[in-house]
């Protein structure tokens, strides 16, 4: 596994008080990043994170809750990050709700909220993060999206999550070509179905989820400063699953 040194970065992991944004985000403060937990609702669980993340070596470490789907919260929480960190340099755009129900059974705020807390706010954050990344000459994002959405996969069941994820990596490959020549990488991590999924297929490729680890590898890929020129792509961390019917 890479061992990049991150004690001169500070890294924004959004939803990181819980799931995989929670562990991406420790990964990066054992290796000594000053990282920001960002919650929306859970205060309790980020302030343990973020005790843990001081245990595990960060430099600093802060909590810092928002709405990632508010244009004004956004700007409200990376000008909280600015004022005790400084400016984001790694930021890791995990925030993202599903709805696994079929899309005519979903309300129509359901069907907003799965577009907004997975496309819009991968957006909003990127759009505040950019111009301090930009004047800095170095930096790293990384996104979440989906497994197999990339090829275009789609489903009755929870479709505007395969909408969202599309664009996330739509939008991954886009930005990496639009900073290209400011030091900055746009890369996109992809999982199946994880250890801490809430429903999991009577067949898993490998006969197992994907492990933490298993995400976190990509992860510290991507922010190795070797990893300058890769940008744009997405790893799919999915065991091999092939959801075609054949």
């Amino acid at each position: 596994m890479n061992e990049p040194d991150l004690s001169d970065r500070i890294v924004l992991v959004t939803g990181s008080a819980r799931g995989v944004g929670r562990e991406l985000l420790l990964a990066t403060a054992d290796r000594g990043a000053s990282v920001a937990v960002h919650y929306h609702t859970s205060a309790d669980a980020a302030r343990e994170v973020a005790d843990e993340a001081r245990e595990r070596g960060a430099a600093d470490a802060m909590t810092v809750q928002g709405d990632v789907t508010d244009p004004e919260s956004v700007d409200g929480l990376f000008g909280a990050v600015e004022a005790e960190l400084g400016a984001v340099d790694v930021l890791v755009n995990n925030v993202g709700d599903f709805a696994p129900a079929h899309w005519e059974a979903l309300e129509f705020d359901t069907w907003n909220r799965v577009l907004e807390t997975n496309l819009n706010s991968t957006y909003l954050c990127t759009k505040r993060a950019l111009p301090a990344m930009r004047e800095d000459g170095y930096a790293r994002i990384v996104n979440v999206g989906y497994a197999s959405s990339e090829k275009g996969l789609v489903s009755p069941e929870n479709f505007p999550y395969f909408v969202a994820k599309a664009g996330v990596l739509m939008f991954t490959r886009m930005l990496a070509a639009d900073t290209q020549d400011d030091g900055i990488t746009v890369n996109a991590i992809s999982p199946y179905v994880v250890e801490n999924s809430e429903e999991f297929p009577e067949e898993l490729p490998r006969d197992r989820p994907a492990s933490f680890e298993d995400l976190i590898a990509p992860l510290l890929f991507f922010l190795d400063p070797d990893s300058g020129y890769v940008s744009g792509e997405n790893v799919e961390v999915d065991g091999g699953w092939l959801p075609e019917t054949v």
